[in-house]
């Protein structure tokens, strides 16, 4: 997969050098400063990380990340145009859910791009998708170059897989009250 969308020849991506870049670096960079993005970034911040990202376009019905891919954990996208399904696979089901549909703005593979272990859920364009792509080369090269903002970025990034982590905990919590709450119930209708 990772080949797919970095590969020279593949039809997944669009390759774009030069001055054509600027405006979706500067949409990726306007994106990384919304409130929404839980990056607290400001717009020159923003733009430095843009530098090192690279413009993409993903055909509809392109699955860019895949659950259980160990190989092709070394990016993370950025999405500027187009919607994305996060799907799982759950115990006892051939086909996957759908968790959620997520559109501009959105960002998929952080996990992987940090910690290069196997992905958690797979991504598909649910419609043609522009996108920025930060590869773990140019986010170690970031580091590198601008240490300081590497390490903001770093922050951010951990920033944002925390609210995601509440959100899940959160998540757990109601649905573990739910089952309780069935499971009182199937009691009340099935005494022992």
């Amino acid at each position: 997969m990772f080949k797919n969308l970095f590969g020279k020849q593949q039809a997944t991506t669009l390759e774009s050098t030069g001055p054509a870049d600027f405006p979706a670096l500067e949409t990726a960079a306007e994106l990384l400063t919304a409130p929404s993005a839980m990056l607290q970034l400001s717009l020159v911040e923003a733009r430095v990380v843009a530098r090192y990202m690279r413009p993409r376009f993903i055909r509809e019905g392109t699955v860019f990340i895949r659950e259980g891919d160990a190989a092709g954990t070394g990016f993370m996208a950025l999405v500027l145009d187009g919607e994305v399904t996060v799907e799982n696979i759950v115990v006892s089901r051939v086909s996957p859910i759908t968790v959620t549909v997520l559109g501009a703005g959105s960002m998929h593979g952080e996990l992987g791009l940090i910690d290069g272990l196997p992905r958690s859920a797979s991504c598909t364009a649910s419609s043609d998708l522009h996108c920025v792509i930060l590869t773990r080369e140019a986010m170690l090269q970031l580091l590198k170059d601008d240490p300081k903002m590497g390490a903001k970025l770093m922050m951010a990034i951990a920033m944002r897989v925390a609210q995601r982590l509440r959100d899940n905990t959160q998540k757990l919590k109601k649905y573990v009250q739910l089952t309780k709450a069935m499971q009182q119930e199937i009691d009340h209708l099935m005494p022992g």
